[in-house]
């Protein structure tokens, strides 16, 4: 029998990819997001995780851009 599980496709580049595995183990284990990590760059998580996984990125962009002192 097929067990089917709704979810995300991420496709990223691999620094990104572990920020969001040590994101996921950061999480008690109630809340872990990842279903299955297909190779380094892709991943399937749970369908209701994919907005606060973009804020989250975002944030980590913010706090890691340069910004040219005025």
């Amino acid at each position: 029998m097929v067990n089917a599980i709704k979810g995300l496709f991420i496709s990223c580049d691999i620094p990104m990819a572990q920020f969001i595995v040590n994101m996921n183990a950061s999480m008690p284990a109630s809340e872990k997001f990842i279903v299955h990590i297909l190779d380094p760059t892709h991943m399937f998580i749970q369908p209701n995780m994919g907005d606060y996984i973009k804020s989250k990125m975002a944030e980590f962009r913010d706090q890691n851009s340069y910004e040219k002192p005025t």
